[in-house]
């Protein structure tokens, strides 16, 4: 099927040019001083009102806390306020993670607060999280002559921390005038929604109430990408059909993280409706689906995949793979086994047909007119058996928690609408194998796998629930992780967060354990009285917490069962949950994954033996 008429972009996409348009413009125009003004500081926070921000994390400095006048006074900005800058840059990326198309936050102090959040700027880069971090700087005047100030590296280099932030950010806007203040503030946040990555703004001490002329607000900020080139795009649909008509039905969508960061969940939500095509995911586009959903067949994960997913996804002779990330743990340690020849891939601003490669083409505006197109194969589609993705409880003499049975136990759990999130290592490998009911969101770092990152998103992921009228935000994490950052469990308090943690008590770091030095001292820890750390974090008259440790099976059941703990507390406490667990057990896919990843790390020689 094929079509000669030229493809006409969506009305919101010509919006959206027409907007970028009118900014290009307005910046070449000269400025008459007739429009009202307005403090460059209040500028940006209008900017971030305008792109639905409602918190901002970080921690004061004295380079910003002119502006955090501002930011206190607003009246639909939060200040949120976190026990150091690795944590707000973590809070920042799970906000913007569960509020999608919207973006996170982050607001620190020159060199030492900024240098302490660049590993969760770095991560949000390396996962595609969009992500603003607003530096306080010295004045102006300060930055010409260079004084040996605080927080300088007393050599004179002021552009230090700039040339850091180069490398893990999409772009940068250093203020240093008014002319071009809003300009460049407009600059750095259109990229950073539309490339999904983070952005680096500084604010230096003299312009935060430098006035300018706010005409530009009255022009919003584009949340679309540019249009598809048309010719180009018809003659790529055309392309992909004529695959389609050759697989004759033996079709599969595959769906994986960039589908969630470029706003396509819709998009891809309607080709699997409108097609039935079956559809399976990569770990990273977990939930991206509804799971239960009955042309939904689980997660592939290369040869880590459970044996029937494996033969259906590699076996089929076409894979529409929708924002495929192809990294180490989200694909089996690279064993994909899908040929090019009978691939297409649908990227942010790129699409792959077989061997030949379109720039430009981006998936969020072709997927609606490939899913026209794709239509009229439903009942052909539909005729391809399914089976459910299920993960039944299975029955063990040991009364013991062991992850083989606690997963699939939590999976009953689980409620429309809940945020579940999985910290790197044990909890991200154990909950793939269990569905998650529909419209519930899953969060984790698989990518980056910073650990500890979890407790500091799950702050971000719950305020960010409220806004969007989420469920309940649950967090999974192991007791080795949960002492990196364990402080912003106060911050969650002293906001009134209510999530429920649930901390994998297994002495130690597991993963390290599958990788390498199963019984070394390395990747032990030292055992904390994890219920009593709510009242030492700022629950200190307990009316904010309630806490609980299970030993084995059945403690955990009827605690699972009671619905004081899963729906009345769930709405008006945080409740942390200690879960006993053996300390050499592990989910099946992180044991095949540390098997592979220790054989490419090459660590222990045949002679030597198992370390």
């Amino acid at each position: 099927m094929s079509t000669s008429a030229t493809e006409v972009p969506s009305t919101d996409t010509l919006q959206a040019e027409i907007a970028r348009l009118k900014l290009e413009l307005d910046a070449l125009r000269p400025k008459d001083g007739s429009t009202e003004e307005i403090y460059i500081g209040n500028y940006l926070l209008t900017r971030l009102e305008q792109l639905g921000v409602t918190s901002m994390f970080g921690v004061p400095g004295d380079f910003n806390l002119g502006f955090l006048d501002l930011v206190e006074d607003h009246p639909s900005i939060d200040w949120v306020g976190n026990c150091n800058e690795l944590n707000a840059a973590y809070a920042a990326d799970g906000y913007a993670r569960v509020k999608e198309g919207s973006l996170g936050v982050v607001l620190t102090t020159f060199g030492v607060g900024e240098l302490s959040a660049i590993n969760g700027i770095a991560g949000a880069f390396s996962e595609m999280v969009p992500v603003l971090h607003i530096a306080g700087v010295p004045s102006t005047a300060q930055q010409k002559v260079k004084p040996m100030l605080h927080h300088t590296l007393g050599d004179g280099r002021y552009d230090a921390y700039t040339k850091a932030a180069e490398q893990f950010t999409i772009a940068q806007a250093l203020l240093t005038n008014k002319e071009t203040a809003a300009a460049e503030i407009d600059r750095v946040l259109t990229e950073c929604i539309l490339r999904a990555r983070p952005v680096y703004l500084t604010l230096p001490t003299d312009l935060v109430y430098t006035k300018i002329s706010s005409a530009r607000l009255k022009i919003p900020i584009s949340r679309l990408p540019p249009a598809n080139e048309p010719d180009e795009e018809a003659f790529v649909l055309d392309e992909i059909m004529k695959m389609v008509e050759t697989a004759d039905g033996d079709i599969i969508i595959l769906v994986d993280a960039c589908a969630i960061r470029q706003h396509a969940r819709q998009e891809v939500k309607d080709l699997v409706r409108k097609t039935q095509l079956p559809v399976y995911a990569a770990p990273m586009g977990k939930a991206v689906i509804n799971e239960s959903y009955e042309r939904y067949g689980g997660i592939y994960v290369g040869s880590i995949s459970r044996p029937e997913i494996k033969e259906r996804v590699e076996s089929a002779k076409l894979i529409l793979s929708v924002g495929s990330l192809k990294s180490d743990f989200n694909s089996g340690n690279f064993t994909y086994r899908i040929p090019t020849s009978r691939t297409v891939e649908l990227h942010s601003s790129w699409t792959n047909v077989k061997y030949a490669n379109f720039p430009g083409i981006g998936m969020k505006q072709i997927l609606p007119k490939l899913t026209d197109r794709l239509q009229r194969y439903a009942e052909r589609a539909n005729a391809i058996t399914v089976p459910r993705f299920v993960s039944p409880i299975p029955q063990e003499d040991t009364k013991e928690i062991t992850h083989a049975w606690f997963w699939p136990r939590l999976a009953t759990f689980f409620k429309e609408k809940d945020v579940v999130v999985a910290e790197t290592g044990t909890s991200s490998f154990g909950i793939l194998d269990v569905p998650l009911p529909q419209n519930a969101m899953f969060v984790s770092q698989i990518l980056w796998g910073s650990i500890g990152w979890t407790v500091g998103s799950t702050l971000g992921a719950a305020l960010a629930a409220k806004d969007v009228n989420l469920g309940r935000t649950i967090l999974f994490i192991g007791d080795g992780s949960l002492q990196l950052t364990v402080q912003e469990l106060s911050t969650m308090l002293r906001k009134g967060l209510t999530p429920i943690i649930f901390v994998l008590n297994n002495s130690g770091y597991t993963i390290e354990r599958f990788l390498h030095g199963k019984t070394r001292k390395y990747n032990d820890i030292s055992n904390w009285d994890w219920t009593a750390l709510p009242s030492v974090l700022g629950d200190v008259d307990r009316v904010k917490s309630k806490t609980y440790t299970v030993k084995d099976k059945d403690e955990l059941d009827r605690l699972l069962l009671d619905d004081d703990f899963g729906v009345q507390k769930a709405k008006e406490v945080l409740q942390l949950v200690e879960v006993i667990m053996p300390m050499h057990d592990a989910p099946r896919a992180l044991k095949s994954q540390a098997e592979m990843s220790g054989k490419t790390n090459q660590y222990v020689l045949e002679m030597r033996g198992d370390l």
